[in-house]
């Protein structure tokens, strides 16, 4: 379905524009997850990262409701044209607006930690899954931008993964001789991992699930 509306839409000025901020969103919530992680695993300080994050996260705020502005005054000049791709930027904009709350929360756990993660322990647990995530924000951006269909299944597996993994995590961890502090970040981070991918797939699955589908990749896959 989008790649029909891609081509209908090709060269027209207001979806040219909402592609684009809608990259940067994508683009600065990629940025924001990777130093929040950079920070929180591996203990690099960066100076001012704390204002940087809540910055961007504003301005992916304002973007998201941008782009929902000109969407509904579009729909208001044009009331029976183009809804469906409409409606389709509405949900995946508010997709990528909880990817910058997601990785909001993942920085406030590095206020909760009261000594550093022991990288040890982390890799046992997570394996690096941090990387697996970036390379899903980067899938995403390709499938959706590009209309990538092959790139959009991909972000299937990668997610089945992802999650299945974040949910191993925490039956591990409700076992283990951690300290409370440790096991509850850990916690924290493993479901905050697998909402970000979840909301990331739901960007990339928009180019070939149904409209009425959307949000529910997990079941149509099924």
């Amino acid at each position: 379905m989008f790649k029909n509306l891609l081509q209908f839409w090709k060269g027209k000025d207001f979806l040219n524009q909402v592609l684009e901020d809608f990259k940067n969103m994508l683009d600065d919530t990629q940025d924001m997850f990777h130093s929040v992680c950079k920070k929180l695993i591996y203990n690099e300080d960066e100076t001012g990262l704390e204002e940087e994050i809540y910055s961007v996260d504003k301005t992916v705020n304002e973007l998201e409701k941008d782009i929902r502005k000109r969407v509904i005054e579009h729909l208001s000049v044009r009331p029976s044209v183009d809804v469906p791709t409409c409606l389709l930027l509405m949900s995946v904009v508010k997709d990528a607006e909880r990817l910058g709350d997601y990785s909001k929360n993942l920085f406030e756990v590095t206020k909760l930690l009261q000594k550093p993660i022991d990288k040890g322990t982390y890799v046992s647990l997570f394996n690096n899954i941090e990387q697996e995530i970036l390379e899903l924000f980067k899938q995403t951006k390709d499938a959706f931008i590009e209309s990538d269909e092959k790139k959009a299944e991909m972000s299937w597996k990668y997610e089945r993964e992802i999650a299945k993994r974040c949910d191993a995590i925490i039956d591990e961890l409700a076992l283990s001789e951690l300290s409370v502090n440790e096991a509850v970040c850990f916690t924290l981070m493993a479901r905050y991992f697998k909402r970000t991918a979840a909301h990331l797939t739901n960007i990339a699955t928009s180019v070939i699930l149904p409209l009425t589908d959307l949000d529910y990749f997990d079941e149509k896959r099924k």
